[in-house]
């Protein structure tokens, strides 16, 4: 085995980063072809095949993510280090790599992004949209944005957009004409419910509160899906009951599109949380979007 060029395995994990090289090669600058090169030079420097090689994807092979968990950190140290070579806390580069949920990324995050780029030209965004509980910084981001139940005790937690939000349930008025307005609970054994599925195969159950009560209910109904948006569609065309983000329904309960349905029982909880960990050399374009979060949040 010859000692590796490593400018060759920072290449290797941009292309699995990327999901791909002529991805990887747009985001490098580079040729996709240079970039295959580099990176069989560099299986062949170690005697390994590193990538499973398709016409329609590009995955690491076992012994490519053993490698690459070990160069995780490390690389992300070197890109640190060269963040700060250019900040003077006010004028950060680099590239800040966030994991969120993907209401965050619709609902949150386009508040507060194009104003910091703005501030902040030396510095680009990658956000990837997750709604899975996976340790984002193993995974090569700077910072993941969760809610607070979901986040491990030992991370920094910054607060993010709104700080209370709710789940809301509402149906379109021909669905309520037809079956009837549940007045409790209880009552949603006998309506057409509308059902979220996680990317991971959850269900995702509906949680109500009144009074101090809580009840948990596992929607069943002609539609289950992982799409918000066909959720919603289905709901104004009268198909069942939905329960999710006050957000997404907010525009059609104001126009009357859809009607609330089980007020009281709303269930309200704490927004999310900007997470990352406390290392010893925080990137400098994630300093600097924690104190842009803070001044935001003081304003």
């Amino acid at each position: 085995m010859r000692r590796p060029d490593l400018s060759d395995v920072a290449l290797f994990a941009a292309v699995v980063e990327a999901g791909g090289f002529r991805a990887a090669a747009d985001r490098r600058g580079v040729a996709p072809s240079s970039l295959s090169d580099r990176i069989r030079r560099l299986e062949r420097d170690l005697d390994l095949r590193l990538l499973h090689r398709t016409t329609r994807s590009v995955t690491p092979t076992e012994a490519g993510m053993r490698l690459l968990e070990r160069l995780r950190p490390a690389l992300a140290e070197i890109e640190s280090a060269f963040d700060d070579l250019g900040d003077d806390t006010r004028r950060p580069v680099g590239t800040l790599r966030l994991n969120v949920p993907v209401p965050t990324a619709r609902f949150v995050l386009p508040g507060l992004v194009p104003p910091f780029l703005a501030r902040y030209p030396g510095v680009r965004v990658e956000v990837a949209m997750d709604n899975t509980h996976i340790d984002v910084l193993a995974a090569g981001y700077d910072a993941g944005v969760r809610y607070e139940e979901s986040l491990a005790r030992d991370m920094i937690a910054v607060p993010i957009g709104p700080r209370r939000q709710r789940f809301v349930a509402a149906a379109a008025r021909a669905y309520l004409d037809r079956h009837g307005t549940p007045q409790h609970p209880r009552d949603l054994a006998d309506h057409r419910l509308i059902g979220h599925r996680f990317e991971s195969g959850k269900l995702a159950v509906w949680e109500l509160e009144c009074e101090g009560t809580a009840l948990r209910v596992a929607p069943q109904g002609p539609l289950l899906t992982s799409s918000q948006d066909l959720e919603v569609g289905a709901a104004i065309a009268g198909t069942g009951i939905i329960y999710t983000f006050e957000e997404y329904l907010r525009a059609a309960l104001d126009d009357g599109r859809l009607q609330p349905v089980l007020e009281p029982w709303w269930q309200s909880f704490e927004g999310p949380y900007l997470y990352y960990t406390d290392r010893r050399h925080v990137p400098a374009p994630l300093r600097a979007f924690v104190e842009f979060l803070r001044e935001q949040a003081d304003a």
